[in-house]
């Protein structure tokens, strides 16, 4: 596919600075781009590559400087634009073949919408529906008495346990577990005996999550995952929480049971939480944190234990002058008990 940058503008919309029928034939970094490609730049600590990529067309936010013998397609929000350019150069793939593969097993009580997709090896249980349009990768494993909304992707090997409730426009990348127990045992006379976890997960409209992260079901009611939320790899959420609207959490992240996370959170990686807590909306949670209780919304914190980010910033700049600190105390001291001999001969 090859366009004239006019043509890309009628779709991103912005402001061209440069020729607006320079022909574009791919998409690439910034750092690699060669004649014939279109470039992005959202960060401007990458400023120094406006000058030396050899991109034909670069995505720029409005305020960039002009560069000479480059084409700038100078839009409000450069990622965005960027992702819109990417769907042109790169459309949804169909990863398998629309019907049913011969050697799926599928309960007769299960309702299948129309057009759906289902690959090789694929295990649909008694009273399942999915929704129309949707796609089951081939291994994928769905209990009995699931709901799948429409529009859903679920990649291959993803685990759809008992009474789980997926809706629309859902993708679950490979490995997804949704709905195994929650980490729920009561102690006596030395030994654990667990607590049945007769609950469920709900997973909204327009949720993405990455691969290999599990969902507990709730131990009673629901774990539940609210609309637009997206969710990295490797994420570990305990039975009863709730993940909120648009909010976002990156890899390795881990919530305990009954942590309730508010609309617009970011959640960096690596983060820790213990159970019972409430993060308020919009809050944000640097990387690495360990959160130990309850984030007001709104607010920002960092660091083990998490703390509101400037005060952690504080902390760790004291931190690191410790030892100088140390040693100009050890020298103090010195000096002090050589001036109280001098005084006292």
């Amino acid at each position: 596919m090859v366009l004239k940058l006019k043509e890309i503008v009628e779709i991103t919309g912005g402001e061209v600075i440069g020729d607006d029928t320079v022909e574009i034939g791919s998409v690439a970094r910034i750092e690699e781009a060669r004649e014939g490609q279109i470039a992005f730049l959202a960060n401007l600590k990458y400023s120094k590559f406006l000058s030396q990529t050899g991109a034909s067309v670069i995505i720029v936010p409005k305020d960039v400087p002009k560069v000479k013998n480059k084409s700038l397609l100078c839009v409000e929000d450069p990622y965005y634009a960027f992702l819109q350019v990417l769907n042109i150069f790169h459309p949804p793939k169909l990863f398998i073949e629309k019907g049913i593969h011969t050697s799926a097993v599928i309960s007769p009580s299960a309702e299948l919408g129309e057009d759906i997709s289902v690959g090789p090896f694929v295990y649909i249980g008694k009273g399942c529906r999915i929704g129309a349009r949707s796609v089951l990768m081939p291994g994928v494993v769905v209990y009995e008495d699931v709901i799948v909304g429409e529009d859903c992707v679920i990649h291959a090997n993803v685990c759809l346990r008992e009474k789980v409730r997926i809706g629309d426009r859902v993708i679950l990348h490979n490995g997804v577990v949704v709905g195994s127990d929650g980490f729920g045992f009561a102690p006596k006379d030395g030994k654990y005996y667990k607590i049945p976890q007769v609950g469920t997960v709900v997973i909204e409209n327009d949720v993405e999550i990455g691969a290999n992260t599990t969902i507990d079901r709730a131990t009673l009611g629901e774990t539940r995952i609210h609309a637009g939320a997206k969710l990295d790899n490797l994420i570990q959420i305990a039975h009863n929480c709730t993940v909120g609207e648009n909010t976002v959490i990156a890899a390795q992240a881990g919530l305990s049971g009954s942590t309730h996370v508010g609309k617009g959170v970011r959640v960096g990686g690596q983060v820790g939480f213990a159970g019972h807590l409430t993060v308020g909306d919009g809050a944000a949670i640097g990387a690495q944190s360990g959160v130990s209780k309850s984030v007001p919304p709104g607010q920002m914190v960092f660091g083990y234990p998490a703390r509101p980010h400037m005060e952690a910033l504080r902390i760790d700049g004291a931190l690191r002058r410790l030892p100088k600190l140390i040693k100009e105390m050890k020298e103090l001291r010195e000096s002090i008990k050589k001036l109280e001999q001098d005084l006292s001969k």
